[in-house]
């Protein structure tokens, strides 16, 4: 068994963020900008005759098209929607609606058939509808009906249809709803189950029907969680939320919405655009006097910086709202900011402080607690968001962090997590004197324990999934631990995406925290970069674990210094004791001479030889 490099250590590793949409070259980034003001000038007072031919095309697209409605306090019928009494180039494909003799707002689906629209949500691009079939039992014709179309697809909390022999009363019964009486009988009972409910909580008798039935959030009201209440919605009036998709309309209208925009149609090129209420600087003509011209000049120079500044923060955040469309129908509840506010109190309870920005300690309206990150210093084209939605956002596991919701408007970004009431690892590795109580909770069978749970939660990552996840940053402060102190992976800030065959991984530079980064990582000569990166970073943070000190630094501090690895590879080579916990019995010791040859296979130089 090879002992670890001495030099690998000593360097510090600049860490690198993953791209996964690069924004395009022709949007200048802001210490650009000033090189191109004069380009930016000329174009724009050459642009300025097409400007206004379209601006007075817009205007008639308006005129032509306006808002309408079936009723009184009925939803607002606006492009991308029409009635189908208006001119078709009023409306995107296949998103015709019309209004019934009731006066009620109706959606032909093609496979659901007639619904009435409760509700039409434009910045985030879904409809509300409840369907009109006739049917004694509305949840049936929902299971039964492909809901999916070119335009809309279903959106909300995934829940699961199971059947009980017996009736029971759900020990959480916001998450279980039922029985069912139109799908239950003397001898089974059906129940509604939200995907964020353990089948444990389950009498063993029960079966699952049918994956995957679609259950709205309430958003408006700010009442998300609720899911008994709106399943009931579901189940008696077979009430659905859709998301639509229109190639080339719909990223454009929901970025417009979303500024508070009106979104329109341009027949002639085919395409969509926005119309914002835009403020007017009035130039005033001057004298000729050269300290006149430098003024004029500094104006339009401030201006035009101003204007391709916002543009770029525009792209970005375009880049972002992009991304979620993408991931619409996986990834889970979206927050406003001001929702945010009120989930943490108006950020009152600081959990901690980061390079990305602070956590701060809320409650979600159900009174769930939850942990919030916020995005206040997150760098780059917005690509550590992206990658916590991505990739937490649409998995689960006992041993992964739960990615409750999200919010993302603009550049402000939040992340919105389950709570751990046991905090980080790290607290109780590296407690201090004063604080022996959390380093005396690390018993050796808790330590067995939280390592197992890691290493279940690592393997989901690179075999549980559809693609293969590569976290590269597992260390003590990203595990964190729930009541009973399960571990938890989290922070996926730095995660890679890649096919489950694909066994080498091609990086632009090293990422992760010094210490736990992989050898392979800084140098090729060690190997190539693969999942067993993050073998490595486990098995330096069971040595961790396992004396109650940083392994990571192996240029010793003072003759008196231990590089904890080679401490411990001696003691185990050597048929020493592992004195690192006083007063342990001889089933203690095992399991500590166990974690340490485990962890010491795991750090080994060549990745091949790394086993978990």
């Amino acid at each position: 068994m090879g002992r670890p490099s001495q030099q690998i250590f000593a360097g510090h590793t600049q860490i690198s963020r993953y791209n996964i949409i690069s924004l395009p070259s022709v949007f200048l980034l802001p210490h650009e900008m000033p090189n191109a003001l004069a380009a930016a000038l000329l174009l724009s007072i050459l642009n300025y005759g097409v400007t206004m031919a379209t601006a007075s095309s817009d205007e008639n697209f308006f005129r032509n098209c306006p808002a309408s409605y079936c009723s009184e306090g009925g939803p607002e019928i606006r492009f991308p929607f029409r009635l189908e009494t208006s001119p078709a180039s009023c409306g995107a494909p296949g998103m015709k609606l019309r209004c019934s003799k009731q006066a009620d707002t109706i959606l032909v689906h093609p496979n659901l058939g007639l619904c009435k629209v409760i509700d039409i949500e434009y910045r985030y691009g879904f409809i509300d509808v409840i369907t009109l079939a006739a049917s004694k039992c509305p949840l049936q014709k929902i299971i039964s009906t492909n809901l999916s179309t070119d335009v809309y697809r279903p959106y909300g909390d995934s829940a699961t249809l199971v059947s009980c022999s017996t009736e029971f009363r759900p020990s959480n019964q916001d998450r279980v709803a039922g029985p069912i009486s139109c799908l239950s009988n003397t001898s089974q009972f059906s129940y509604l189950v939200s995907s964020f409910e353990s089948m444990d909580v389950l009498p063993l008798d029960c079966m699952v029907v049918s994956n995957d039935i679609w259950i709205p959030y309430l958003l408006k009201n700010e009442r998300e969680g609720h899911f008994n209440e709106t399943a009931q919605g579901t189940i008696a009036f077979g009430k659905t939320r859709f998301r639509w998709s229109v190639p080339n309309i719909t990223n454009v209208c929901q970025d417009c919405e979303l500024g508070g925009g009106h979104c329109g149609f341009r027949s002639e090129a085919r395409q969509a655009f926005c119309k914002k209420n835009r403020s007017h600087v009035k130039v005033i003509a001057a004298t000729s006097s050269v300290a006149t011209i430098l003024v004029l000049s500094v104006t339009v120079s401030a201006a035009l910086y101003l204007a391709l500044k916002s543009k770029y923060d525009e792209e970005i955040h375009l880049k972002v709202e992009m991304f979620l469309n993408t991931y619409s129908t996986s990834k889970p509840t979206r927050y406003t900011f001001s929702e945010v506010k009120k989930i943490t109190k108006r950020f009152n309870n600081k959990l901690g402080q980061g390079g990305f920005g602070s956590i701060y300690k809320g409650e979600l309206s159900n009174g769930v607690p939850v942990a919030v990150k916020v995005l206040e210093n997150s760098k780059g084209e917005g690509e550590d968001f992206i990658n916590e939605v991505a990739t937490i956002g649409t998995i689960h596991h006992a041993n992964v962090v739960r990615l409750l919701g999200f919010c993302s408007e603009g550049s402000r970004r939040a992340l919105i997590y389950e709570f751990m009431p046991n905090a980080s690892l790290e607290k109780y590795i590296f407690s201090q004197a004063s604080d022996n109580c959390c380093r005396e909770k690390l018993t050796p069978n808790r330590m067995l324990e939280i390592a197992t749970g890691i290493a279940k939660g690592i393997e989901y990552l690179h075999q549980g999934c559809n693609q293969r996840i590569l976290h590269f940053d597992i260390k003590p402060s990203n595990v964190l631990l729930d009541y009973s102190f399960k571990p938890k992976i989290s922070d996926f800030g730095l995660a890679k995406l890649c096919a489950r065959d694909q066994s080498i991984v091609t990086l632009t530079a090293a990422r992760g925290t010094m210490g736990y980064i992989a050898p392979e990582l800084y140098s090729q000569n060690f190997g190539t970069v693969s999942y067993k990166s993050d073998v490595y970073s486990f098995g330096m943070v069971v040595l961790e674990m396992m004396s109650g000190q940083s392994g990571s630094d192996p240029q010793a501090k003072n003759e008196n210094d231990v590089y904890i690895p080679e401490w411990i590879y001696e003691k185990i080579i050597t048929g020493q004791e592992l004195e690192l916990i006083t007063e342990m019995t001889q089933g203690e010791k095992d399991i500590m001479r166990k974690l340490a040859i485990v962890a010491l296979w795991c750090i080994q130089w060549n990745p091949v030889n790394r086993r978990l």
